[in-house]
């Protein structure tokens, strides 16, 4: 009995959590020990937490979303439905355009962990990861939970592994930067919404549990493991690097380099590319699909685009790693999930189908969201 209880736990919770995880846990991570120094522990840990609920809580609307809208939607075609011409095009800036910057960010980091395994020149590492991962968006190959549920278990021990030889150094360069909260220290906002933001991945969590004809019932405990392992994955990660080196580099890796053994070190860069090349596709993937099935494009344009814009922002001048991921964290993705808010809200009063995962505390939740994400976008504007 113990055993099956296990089997189904594994099954209904834990490979559709790893959708979300694996979508979650990216580039965004490695920005966050740079960050967290500047801001100081408290701080960073105090809306890294906050901001995790604030996140599972929007997973909650936008499941919601997509359980009670007939056929298959990404947000662009649900902002269609429920927010008219208007909503449809401003989800397109936030959400497609959003995906694509994503996406050379991604192009920006890559070469960082692939030269602690190769060596060579950072253009070739660059060139290398963006044929590799447009070659599994192009010929559309389907990720799997299974694969997923592994990746993330070997990022998570790898993560620990850093914690743990890390807090070799403790107290001494992890106090030290503890500092008092400091709610003014606001520029971290948009940094962390983009290590957090998995939203992405919650269509294909629905498509797992409809696949596996496991009940929705289950989604939101599966919702809410899938957004609290980052929280804690992240904290872990963050005192490591710090205790390894007081020296921290924006992309976490170069201030690793000369700190830790190198048997660790090639363990640090499989984890970047693990998790880097997970969330590539997925977000490729995914950025395809809304071209085809939202906006209506012939295939060949959308695979196409998603090929080659990411390396033609990179090209044109994409190039800061911190740079890069504060402009999506602090313009496109609270601007996505106002718009999940809205739609949710439309959908709620039109809709005859019961509410699914949407509770009581989510509900209350929602002014919250709403002065989050229009807060970090006004600081980061003006």
């Amino acid at each position: 009995m113990k055993t099956a209880s296990m089997t189904d736990f594994y099954k209904i919770t834990l490979l559709p959590a790893s959708i979300l995880i694996g979508t979650t846990i990216g580039a965004g991570m490695f920005s966050l020990p740079f960050i967290f120094k500047a801001t100081g522990l408290a701080t960073g840990f105090f809306y890294l937490l906050f901001l995790g609920l604030v996140y599972a809580c929007l997973y909650y609307f936008f499941a919601d979303l997509l359980l009670r809208t007939p056929g298959a939607h990404r947000i662009v075609g649900l902002a269609k439905i429920y927010l008219g011409k208007p909503g449809f095009w401003l989800t397109i800036f936030s959400s497609l355009f959003q995906q694509f910057f994503v996406l050379a960010i991604y192009l920006i980091l890559a070469p960082s962990f692939s030269r602690f395994l190769l060596g060579g020149d950072y253009w070739n590492h660059l060139l290398a990861f963006w044929a590799i991962g447009s070659a599994i968006i192009l010929f559309n190959v389907r990720r799997i939970a299974l694969f997923e549920f592994m990746i993330n278990v070997g990022m998570v021990l790898i993560m620990a592994l850093i914690f743990l030889w890390g807090m070799g150094n403790f107290p001494a360069n992890v106090l030290d930067n503890w500092k008092t909260l400091d709610f003014s220290k606001f520029a971290a906002v948009g940094p962390i919404l983009f290590a957090l933001s998995g939203t992405l991945a919650i269509p294909e969590v629905i498509d797992y549990f409809r696949e596996a004809k496991i009940p929705v019932s289950y989604l939101k405990k599966s919702i809410l493991v899938g957004a609290a392992v980052p929280v804690v994955a992240y904290i872990l990660f963050v005192l490591g690097v710090l205790g390894i080196s007081g020296a921290v580099s924006e992309d976490s890796v170069s201030g690793l380099i000369g700190n830790l053994p190198d048997f660790l070190l090639i363990f640090v860069g499989i984890l970047g590319i693990f998790s880097l090349i997970s969330s590539y596709i997925v977000i490729g993937l995914n950025s395809r699909r809304m071209l085809e099935l939202d906006i209506g494009l012939p295939d060949i344009a959308a695979k196409i685009l998603v090929v080659v814009i990411p390396l033609l922002l990179y090209v044109g001048g994409l190039k800061d790693f911190i740079d890069g991921i504060n402009f999506v964290g602090s313009i496109f993705l609270p601007l996505d999930g106002i718009l999940i808010i809205f739609m949710w809200l439309r959908m709620n009063k039109i809709s005859e189908k019961p509410v699914i995962v949407v509770g009581r505390m989510a509900r209350l939740s929602i002014p919250v969201i709403l002065l989050v994400f229009v807060a970090a976008i006004l600081y980061f504007l003006f």
